[in-house]
């Protein structure tokens, strides 16, 4: 099993015409990412934030970490927290892509301090 550092590495690629994960492989996945939870066919985390422009700023640099790896997370900010849910679309489910995309906003919410 990766580590969130070695799946945080990667880059985002086309998945179409490849099947989604196996509720096996994605629960695998998903015990690398403290927090995330496995939903039907997505992931998702809400963080927490000490303020409402933390979050902000957080949702941002999300923003374009999705646009460097051309898949997009959903976005949901409210006051002092931040749901991210990820699915990939063209596979109508997850995969790898999602985990890669979890693992770098795990890694930018981390170092950027935010707890």
């Amino acid at each position: 099993m990766p580590t969130i550092e070695e799946l945080a590495s990667k880059k985002s690629i086309e998945r179409k015409g490849v099947p989604p994960m196996t509720k096996r492989e994605a629960g695998q996945l998903v015990g690398v990412l403290t927090g995330w939870s496995l939903m039907d066919g997505s992931i998702e985390k809400e963080f927490h934030f000490k303020s409402y422009l933390d979050g902000l700023d957080f949702a941002y640099s999300v923003g374009k970490i999705a646009e460097e790896q051309d898949h997009h997370p959903d976005i949901l900010i409210r006051w002092r927290r931040v749901k991210l849910t990820l699915s990939t679309h063209s596979v109508k489910g997850l995969s790898e892509n999602d985990f890669i995309v979890a693992a770098k906003a795990e890694l930018k919410h981390r170092e950027s301090g935010f707890d």
